[in-house]
């Protein structure tokens, strides 16, 4: 399993290529030119990951009613990553997921590994064209590639307009296959992770997943002024769900203290890795409503996602723009977003010492990793920029605060101890409209 982070610089990016943002021309490119966009991301968490993400959008019109459209997306990530292991009264050392290092944690301090690298390259194509009926039709292949994961995707989507163009029936269906080949291999669950320079116990061969979504939906022309948009969207994951580099600590069963059972290193906790069921069901609905200020020229958009899956996590999420219309096509647009979810059904911050599973044991389900524990999550963010029929632009700045809530069931020195720490984080992005 990715890091959410990716998810958070994708849909980052992609609002500021879609043509629904505003920036871009309000015209349609002449056909048979090329209109290219660049856009550029730059993340950072305070004491953890940093990352960068330029973006290269290009779009070519074929005809008054196809097109295609290549877009290039390269992730460089840097910095600490939480590991899933419990802070302790002690400092403690830690052996890196390849087994060749290690990295010591102070004293009441969250165990990071502070060598997180990750690198992407991504490349999707889209054709535009009309297909059966009066449809419009949208064809996408896309591919990306790390050094530890790969993955290779397809998508059809079919958009029809009824009611004299006042009603758009929308449908679509996207399938990937991936192929994740973890630093050292891919653990055995619940395998104690072993001190550094001793090989550790993993599976053999390349990991491996698919994942297919589905989505249908109708938007829906209110007045000359405002629109409302509604989809469903179903979301199936099957095969190798786990992040190989997660563990879970195991603690005494008294103290409530890691367990230190290792003579040779005496700091080096006992820790295991993670293990998550090895398919993942969504559901979620989305609604959103736009609405164009008669007069002024404002725009606000607003939106509403619930989702819920077969592991426990259901998330609410509410959206809120409001683009400021100013003088020489300018515009000046504040954001705020919340988001709320729960945990998930097998969400174990820590393992008591007499009660693990056995490695190897797949029936038994944990992990500490904080991305699927319960947590609300703040974006307060301002967008500034020009629309123009050539050479648009726009800067914007974000900020971003994840406050989880401790979980129950601490005990011992863990009661003394921050298990789940709020993370915050600034967004800065760029888009340039050539």
């Amino acid at each position: 399993m990715k890091p959410n982070l990716k998810d958070l610089l994708a849909s980052a990016t992609c609002a500021l290529l879609a043509t629904s943002s505003g920036v871009h021309a309000e015209d349609p490119h002449p056909v048979g030119e090329w209109d290219i966009s660049g856009a550029l991301l730059l993340y950072s968490e305070t004491d953890r990951v940093q990352a960068v993400e330029p973006v290269i959008n290009a779009k070519k019109a074929l005809d008054t009613d196809e097109s295609i459209n290549i877009k290039l997306t390269i992730d460089t990530l840097t910095g600490a990553s939480a590991s899933g292991a419990v802070p302790s009264t002690q400092s403690q050392t830690f052996t890196r997921p390849s087994g060749n290092g290690s990295y010591v944690t102070p004293a009441q301090s969250i165990p990071l590994d502070d060598t997180f690298q990750d690198d992407r390259a991504a490349l999707a194509v889209t054709w535009s064209r009309p297909a059966f009926w009066d449809t419009q039709s949208e064809l996408g292949i896309n591919i990306s590639k790390e050094f530890d994961y790969q993955s290779l995707g397809a998508s059809a989507s079919f958009a029809k307009d009824l009611n004299d163009n006042n009603t758009t029936l929308t449908t679509g269906i996207a399938f990937a296959s991936d192929t994740i080949d973890p630093v050292g291999g891919a653990p055995v669950p619940f395998a104690l992770v072993q001190p550094q320079g001793v090989t550790p116990i993993r599976q053999s061969g390349n990991q491996d997943k698919t994942l297919i979504d589905l989505i249908a939906g109708v938007t829906q022309v209110i007045d000359q002024n405002s629109l409302f948009q509604i989809n469903y969207s179903f979301s199936a994951a099957d095969g190798y769900l786990n992040d190989p580099y997660k563990i879970v600590s195991v603690v005494d069963p008294v103290t409530g203290a890691p367990v230190f059972a290792n003579a040779v290193e005496p700091n080096l906790p006992s820790v295991v890795f993670e293990n998550r069921p090895d398919s993942r069901t969504r559901h979620s609905m989305f609604g959103q409503y736009k609405r164009f200020m008669q007069g002024s020229g404002d725009v606000l958009d607003t939106s509403y996602r619930f989702m819920l899956d077969d592991w426990g996590i259901n998330s609410h999420t509410i959206d809120m723009k409001y683009r400021r219309l100013l003088p020489n096509r300018k515009f000046i647009q504040p954001h705020v977003r919340f988001y709320q979810q729960s945990a998930a059904d097998f969400y174990t911050p820590f393992l008591v010492s007499g009660n693990e599973p056995q490695s190897g044991d797949t029936s038994r389900l944990a992990s500490a990793d904080y991305r699927i524990g319960e947590f609300t999550g703040y974006t307060i963010g301002l967008e500034y920029g020009q629309v123009n029929q050539h050479n648009s632009w726009s800067v914007a700045l974000e900020y971003y605060l994840q406050s989880g809530n401790e979980p129950d069931g601490k005990f011992g020195e863990l009661e003394g101890l921050e298990l789940y720490p709020d993370v915050d984080a600034v967004l800065f992005r760029v888009l340039y409209d050539f």
